[in-house]
């Protein structure tokens, strides 16, 4: 049997932190996919909208990939499983999709300018320190 040691105060704040931060995700691919009202939509521009709309139909489903394995992944390491580490994973490769296919496959920059490019990056950068702040959770022992 594995024996695990005692994290840190650190690691609680990290684990509930991913907590809020990858609810937060789960929220907004719902409003963005079920709960967006016209009135939501009018609010952006025509060209923002555009593309938008032009995702293809498995985009909904990696963005869920993402956040839904975001949230299991934060759960997880709350309850100290060595399990958060593969599914922070897969979450972190279909951010990488999802996010890569939103910058280079639909030129999101030409439409919405660099700005654009700052959102991706946070999340990205988020979802690998995740990966790998788990990974290291376990190397110290905190996981089982």
């Amino acid at each position: 049997m594995n024996e695990t040691t005692k994290p840190n105060t650190g690691f609680w704040i990290i684990a509930v932190l991913a907590l809020l931060w990858n609810l937060l995700g789960v929220f907004l691919w719902a409003m963005e996919h079920f709960f967006m009202t016209e009135e939501m939509k009018a609010a952006y521009p025509p060209e923002e909208l555009e593309l938008m709309n032009s995702m293809p139909s498995w985009g909904i489903y990696v963005y869920g990939i993402a956040v839904f394995g975001g949230l299991l992944a934060s759960v997880l390491l709350l309850i100290r499983k060595k399990m958060a580490i593969a599914i922070f994973g897969i979450s972190l490769l279909a951010i990488l999709i999802q996010m890569g296919y939103w910058v280079f496959g639909m030129d999101s920059v030409s439409v919405m300018g660099p700005q654009s490019l700052i959102m991706p990056l946070i999340v990205i950068a988020i979802a690998i320190f995740e990966y790998f702040y788990s990974k290291g959770a376990a190397r110290n022992g905190w996981l089982s």
